[in-house]
């Protein structure tokens, strides 16, 4: 796609890197065809091709409305885009260029930037867990889009206290150790079964994604470098071997570390090195199999019926795993089954999304739900099995079927022999 940027942008390193994604754009449109968003609307401007054109425009020198915010905003940055595009486009980092120039251009009603500001603020507050708790008290007084974000309490059990030789960072996450403590808890235990100890960091919190994406991309740069400041010390001393990530979410926005801090002269390498150690929990499946087969063989207890396992976008386009989780439980013995024709979709969860565009975030969950069942028809799946916090309280919202993290599934195996 041929590009003239405006004055005020060429020699800015986020002209460059956009002018650079632009030029390898065809306008083939078979981002189109997968996109979420296009499919529910139909509105080539809320396509990834669309999108692609306003941010053009503006880069050339157009000035922004509140239209052209609103399309950015209907994106779900779900990525399904680059997992179809034959170009390499990679549309995800173009979206934040965007929507940063866009939102500094175009004003916010003010009832618009106070729900962000909260939203930024609150998620990533020492005060979540308290405000949570009060929230789970009060549930029944709230509006309805607030409401179903908050799941019932969980007992978490007991995280093991055994010491192995090979040791892995944990990034617990900003509001999963309120929300959902069960999946840090599980994947402790996992680990530990297979000979693993799992270390977290006092001093690290938010990955940094969601006041990111929601246009405080120096706000969450800063929850970044606080990230690395907390895990550098044990990654330069080699005291573990990985920093492993059991939402997916979180794990994208870590791996994007050394792109996103690349100008950063004091943080660049750090920022690198981390993003190389980082796994998704997934990633460490090949290595624990002959371990958790050696405990759980002839001792599995699956499900009285198969499981349903929907693919967070994060994992299978944001960090290009696929196949991986499915494979490995069904190695172990569950009977694992993906929706047929529309897995890659996504389920509409997208951070926070859900929140902000809950009509077009509540079809995309019905149809995901849908292609779900839709396998084990004409009954249900024992349950649905995701990786990313956000899809399993989305999900959850949606149907009786209760949702969950696969670690939690493994855990349950384990902690049932």
């Amino acid at each position: 796609m041929q590009t003239n940027l405006a004055p005020e942008y060429r020699a800015t390193p986020e002209g460059l890197e956009a002018e650079a994604i632009l030029r390898k754009c065809v306008h083939c449109g078979f981002c189109t065809a997968t996109c979420p968003t296009y499919q529910t609307l139909g509105d080539e401007l809320d396509g990834p091709r669309g999108r692609i054109y306003l941010i053009k425009q503006v880069l050339e020198g157009q000035t922004p409305t509140r239209s052209t915010q609103q399309h950015l905003d209907r994106c779900l940055t779900c990525r399904n885009c680059e997992s179809t595009c034959p170009s390499g486009v990679q549309y995800g980092h173009l979206v934040d260029i965007g929507r940063k120039i866009v939102d500094e251009q175009v004003p916010r009603p003010a009832g618009e930037k106070l729900q962000r500001w909260l939203l930024k603020e609150g998620m990533t507050s020492s005060l979540f867990a308290p405000a949570l708790k009060a929230g789970r008290a009060v549930k029944g007084l709230l509006p309805a889009s607030l409401a179903e974000k908050i799941p019932a309490a969980q007992d978490a059990g007991v995280w093991p206290i055994r010491e192995h030789a090979r040791k892995v960072l944990l990034l617990a996450g900003c509001v999963q150790p309120a929300m959902m403590p069960r999946i840090n808890y599980a994947t402790a235990r996992v680990l530990d079964a297979a000979g693993v100890q799992t270390v977290i960091a006092g001093n690290a919190g938010c990955c940094g994604a969601v006041k990111f994406h929601l246009n405080d991309q120096e706000g969450g740069k800063a929850q970044m470098r606080a990230n690395i400041d907390a895990w550098w010390p044990l990654v330069e001393s080699g005291a573990v071997e990985a920093i492993v990530m059991n939402a997916s979410g979180c794990g994208a926005t870590v791996k994007e570390y050394g792109h996103l801090l690349r100008h950063d002269a004091q943080y660049a390498d750090k920022a690198a090195r981390i993003s190389t150690l980082t796994l998704d929990l997934s990633e460490l499946l090949p290595q624990m199999l002959p371990e958790l087969v050696s405990q759980l063989k002839g001792q599995i207890s699956t499900p009285n019926a198969p499981v349903a396992y929907h693919p967070p976008c994060t994992l299978q386009h944001g960090q290009k795993l696929r196949g991986g989780v499915e494979g490995a439980l069904r190695e172990l013995g569950f009977d694992v089954r993906v929706a047929r024709t529309e897995s890659h979709l996504c389920c509409g969860s997208a951070g926070t999304y859900s929140v902000l565009q809950p009509e077009i975030s509540h079809q995309l969950r019905d149809r995901k739900i849908a292609a779900l069942d839709e396998p084990f028809a004409p009954t249900k799946p024992a349950a649905i099995l995701s990786a990313n916090m956000g899809c399993i309280v989305h999900l959850q919202n949606g149907t009786e079927v209760p949702v969950m993290h696969w670690v939690e599934l493994l855990d349950q195996s384990l902690t049932s022999r």
